[in-house]
């Protein structure tokens, strides 16, 4: 072999040490970003922003999800944010605010760099029939509308209340099919849609790509599928996380609602989840 056949070759070689290896049947995903729903430390939140923001990085998390600013102006909750690492891509409003002064509402989601609002629940009267369904979705639409100017889209999380049946159907089906895709995101709720009946795999196959977020949070065996810390409940984290492509994953919230020690709670959780592959 010449000199300049051996460099062509090594320099080959070289190339193709640099490609990616091919993914084998062996290898399994993890959570890059564990992320924490706020209102599992609301009580933290009311004492100090400051303390519980980093506090909650110290632990390891990368992203939150609010639920109220507690009263400060969204400009200095970023710079809280931006000062212990974190990013917020969603928080939580009320289905009322698009009823209000909605592009407040959308310049303060811009200013924390949200990328999507999502409606944490709604009141019976917007989903007891088949015509207050198609209400709701017609005001949520309206909603997206003003909200694309942001560059923010509108989510919407379950509790258990969605897989009751109205008119022959799940409200939680009704909201998939009347919904657009293409403008309203589902944040699923994996603890509620458990202890309502639904499941996860189910929705994610007949919808898939439409669950961009979840709430990870662990419940214990029915019937009362009482909330528990990630991992000590009944919930099989890394079968429902072996279908993060098919659902459209890309953000992982933490949740417990009532946990005796917040913060104990949340690093328990987090723990968990750092050491699941699937």
């Amino acid at each position: 072999m010449d000199r300049r056949s051996f460099v062509h070759a090594a320099g080959g070689v070289a190339a193709a040490a640099m490609l990616p290896l091919p993914r084998t049947s062996h290898m399994r995903d993890h959570i890059d970003k564990i992320g924490l729903q706020l209102y599992t430390v609301r009580r933290q939140m009311t004492v100090s922003v400051e303390k519980t923001l980093a506090q909650v990085a110290a632990i390891g998390y990368k992203q939150v999800e609010f639920a109220g600013y507690n009263g400060r102006p969204p400009r200095a909750i970023k710079q809280l944010l931006d000062d212990n690492g974190l990013t917020a891509p969603s928080s939580h409003i009320g289905l009322d605010t698009l009823r209000g002064p909605w592009n407040r509402t959308l310049s303060d989601a811009a200013e924390m760099d949200h990328k999507w609002l999502t409606i944490a629940s709604m009141a019976n009267s917007d989903s007891n029939s088949l015509d207050a369904l198609k209400r709701t979705a017609d005001l949520i639409h309206k909603a997206a509308d003003d909200a694309k100017f942001y560059k923010i889209k509108i989510g919407y999380h379950n509790h258990t209340q969605e897989f009751k049946e109205v008119e022959g159907k799940r409200i939680y089906d009704h909201l998939l099919e009347l919904i657009k895709p293409d403008e309203i995101d589902f944040e699923m709720d994996l603890c509620w849609i458990t202890a309502g009946g639904g499941d996860p795999l189910a929705y994610f196959k007949k919808y898939p790509g439409r669950f961009p977020m979840v709430h990870v949070k662990d419940a214990g065996p029915a019937p009362e599928y009482h909330m528990e810390d990630v991992g000590k409940g009944v919930i099989k984290w890394a079968d429902i996380f072996k279908q993060h492509k098919q659902a459209g994953i890309k953000h992982y919230f933490v949740e417990h609602d009532n946990p005796a020690d917040p913060m104990a709670s949340i690093k328990t959780s987090f723990d968990y989840l750092k050491g699941l592959q699937f």
